[in-house]
């Protein structure tokens, strides 16, 4: 199927408009930290220090921020376990597993160029 800026907004609206919804979506996943902790759960389920080690440079706060935001629009399942200390894990959902099958090829193109596209 190919894939047109016109059958999009023939499809979901102008995507150029403000307030449009596209662009929350898009600002959530592609933020540097929404990308990488997307990426870090493609191959499984992490627990909180095993994602902090993974996307070296993360703040617990801006980790605990873009897990919030990323479980609130469906990407990412947090599970608690009740137990001394406590126990957190975190997954992609279908919805992330979807959007993860997309989003890899992007990932693989910008790894491959990125230091030509830097001049290094």
């Amino acid at each position: 199927m190919q894939v047109s800026l016109g059958r999009i907004r023939a499809q979901h609206g102008d995507v150029f408009t403000d307030g449009c919804p596209t662009r929350t979506v898009l600002d959530h996943i592609l933020s540097k930290w929404g990308v990488l902790v997307l990426l870090a759960l493609t191959d499984g389920t992490l627990r909180w220090g095993e994602l902090r080690r993974e996307v070296d440079g993360i703040s617990e706060k801006m980790l605990a921020s873009t897990l919030r935001t990323l479980e609130s629009d469906g990407f990412v399942h947090r599970r608690s376990y009740p137990e001394v200390p406590p126990r957190v894990e975190y997954a992609l959902t279908d919805r992330g597993r979807e959007l993860m099958e997309r989003m890899l090829p992007l990932m693989d193109w910008v790894a491959g160029n990125a230091t030509v596209i830097l001049g290094g």
